[in-house]
């Protein structure tokens, strides 16, 4: 456990540090808020794709969806925690680097960052002090098959950072930010929606249950704390789904102009 941690704490934050740096070097034209944010996205795909393989090896070595161990449930968890912690200080820092012209107190502009990006504080927390515990301790041996599926909720997260890169690159009417912005979306319905109704119907395969039955016969917290994961995502989703028709009637306006 302990290596583990010391693992992710100087894993992300290193090689945050490269690659603003690379960045710096390789891009003299961009200022420091353009490369601390392309660096913070890098760092987050990269953790996107770990988790991702984390989870479809957990997956598929779980053949028995509520028994079967697999030891990367657990260790990657303790892997995840030095990120959350350094994702939010990352975050904080990008705000003070855009903001530190306007001459603002620090409390200024700790506020200010707070107000702007508390769904994803919050996201964070959640999975720190909610998720961790359980994932953990109070679940005990069992449903590491879930927590390899939560683990793949990362994949569309290098597609989400590579648009908001692209947008800083300006290259928002370019084929590759159209075909990004698709696999966005499908991957975030497959891997962030359609997961859990996939979790409830894994579950009732294996209790030989329906779908529809499935939410009665599991304990209460568990359809509770899936609801609080969904929640922020079919959030998440909407504003996605509305980018993309907005886009999408941008794009035809000038068709017919």
């Amino acid at each position: 456990m302990l290596l583990t941690l010391a693992s992710g704490a100087l894993f992300f934050p290193g090689l945050f540090a490269l690659s603003t740096w690379a960045l710096r070097r390789s891009r003299p034209e961009w200022t420091d808020d353009d490369c601390l944010t392309v660096g913070t996205r890098l760092v987050s795909s990269v953790q996107a794709v770990l988790a991702t393989g984390a989870g479809l090896t957990i997956i598929c070595s779980c053949s028995n969806v509520v028994s079967d161990r697999h030891w990367l449930a657990r260790e990657y968890v303790w892997f995840l925690i030095p990120y959350m912690i350094y994702d939010c200080y990352a975050m904080y820092l990008c705000e003070w680097c855009r903001t530190r012209d306007q001459k603002l107190r620090r409390a200024t502009i700790f506020r200010n960052f707070l107000i702007e990006n508390r769904l994803m504080v919050t996201h964070h927390a959640v999975i720190l002090f909610v998720l961790v515990p359980v994932s953990q301790k109070l679940r005990g041996e069992l449903g590491d098959f879930f927590v390899g599926c939560i683990f793949t909720a990362e994949l569309s997260t290098p597609f989400v950072s590579l648009g908001r890169v692209l947008i800083q690159l300006k290259q928002q009417h370019t084929l590759l930010y159209k075909v990004n912005g698709i696999l966005t979306l499908s991957t975030f319905l497959f891997c962030r929606i359609l997961l859990f109704p996939f979790m409830y119907w894994s579950y009732g395969q294996h209790k030989g249950l329906s779908l529809l039955r499935v939410p009665f016969n599991i304990p209460l917290h568990c359809n509770v704390a899936n609801a609080i994961l969904i929640s922020p995502q079919l959030y998440w989703f909407s504003l996605l789904c509305k980018k993309a028709a907005r886009l999408f009637d941008t794009a035809k306006a000038k068709k017919d102009g």
